[in-house]
């Protein structure tokens, strides 16, 4: 049966659409990758909570956890209470912190299920921070809270770092007293100023050759402390550029949601095994998520042209998803999700589900489908039919 609607285009005039109604991907049934991936996961949101949205964050836990069993059962890892999960961006701290208890409980009963949870400062304001001191005691408090569950920690980039700190040697001072009280290995987090404004700077310098050196600097000095570091700047070169100089076993985790595939492969150049490749810690893999299983599957039996085959078609979705402003992706992620039935409803913590335009979500369809991630077209076409009349387009 052939189902089709009418779709704005960026002028905003209407054209008919039909999807393609091609097989969705599916994650292989016993997926095993040859490259550590965690999916950053969104959270869902409760629309029927008499909250202020703006203000107050009121989650939908058993769809937000039931997702995660999603990726799981695909192989992936979760990066939880990450930007994915709208921190900073409508989740509080104290909710974060329920995320985790609860992501951490829900894992204990799958095996090989992969947690890393978000640690960061967000329940200090950056304009209350006077000094590096007050950064210091906010991360302790996340990380001492965090390790009391038996979490392992994605150490997040600092507003109220980028903040206060006067150069690289106030970077230094906090990083190296956090990874050395650190009880088992974290994972740096450098998140470049196209996902958060309020970061630029970040390890002392605009310059991300000068910001680099701070960062391996770091890394050099606690290096049994550090067991990756993701970096979301939307650039391979530098990207390339830092995983060739990693320490042994310290692994690079792409951030870059534009170029991820190529990174993932890697090019084979490298003193040590874990400077020839990335391993993947994206958002995007929350919308890609079949695809990504099936990919990195292909990928560790050394089908590397059927790995890029798969990503290359999802790879105009993500540069779509994440464009500029790039913070607002979370809209993308969580229109995927609705679309495919995993969640009833297009509302988002902090209302963010305005951020993106109805020409913008209609492309996302169009590219989703062609993507081959579209997994009931007949559901996603009555979803986007609703959503045109609440534009005042009669589909």
């Amino acid at each position: 049966m052939t189902v089709s609607l009418p779709l704005p285009v960026a002028d905003g005039t209407l054209q008919t659409y039909t999807l393609s109604r091609r097989d969705a991907w599916r994650a292989p049934a016993r997926p095993l990758f040859n490259r550590v991936a965690y999916s950053a996961a969104h959270v869902v949101a409760d629309p029927r909570a008499n909250v202020d949205p703006w203000l107050q964050a009121a989650v939908d836990w058993d769809k937000t956890i039931a997702y995660r069993r999603r990726l799981w059962k695909m192989g992936l890892g979760v990066a939880e209470a990450m930007d994915t999960a709208q921190r900073g961006m409508g989740l509080d701290w104290p909710t974060s912190l329920e995320l985790i208890r609860r992501c951490l409980d829900a894992s204990r009963d799958v095996p090989g299920a992969l947690v890393a949870s978000g640690c960061g400062t967000d329940q200090l304001a950056p304009e209350e921070a006077r000094n590096v001191d007050d950064v210091i005691r906010a991360y302790e408090e996340q990380m001492n809270a965090i390790e009391r569950l038996g979490g392992r920690m994605i150490l997040m980039a600092s507003r109220a770092l980028a903040r206060v700190a006067t150069g690289p040697a106030d970077y230094e001072r906090v990083y190296d007293r956090l990874l050395r009280a650190a009880k088992q290995p974290l994972i740096l987090h450098w998140l470049g100023d196209m996902f958060d404004p309020a970061l630029k700077g970040y390890w002392g310098s605009t310059d991300l050759d000068r910001a680099m050196e701070t960062a391996l600097g770091v890394i050099t000095a606690n290096a049994a402390k550090v067991d990756g570091i993701k970096i979301s700047l939307l650039d391979k070169e530098k990207e390339v550029l830092m995983r060739r100089r990693l320490p042994a076993g310290v692994r690079m985790y792409t951030g870059d949601d534009f170029n991820y595939a190529e990174l993932i492969a890697g090019d084979g150049t490298g003193a040590t095994p874990n400077q020839k490749h990335s391993d993947a810690l994206l958002g995007i893999f929350d919308a890609i998520a079949p695809a990504a299983s099936a990919a990195l599957s292909e990928l560790a039996t050394g089908n590397a042209s059927h790995f890029h085959q798969i990503l290359a078609a999802t790879v105009p979705l993500s540069r779509h998803i994440f464009q500029a402003p790039t913070r607002f992706y979370k809209t993308g992620v969580v229109f995927m999700a609705w679309l495919n039935g995993y969640q009833d409803h297009f509302v988002m913590v902090g209302g963010q589900q305005s951020t993106r335009s109805l020409p913008h979500l209609a492309q996302l369809l169009r590219l989703a489908d062609a993507a081959g991630l579209i997994e009931q077209p007949e559901l996603a076409a009555r979803r986007m039919r609703y959503l045109l009349a609440l534009h005042g387009v009669d589909a």
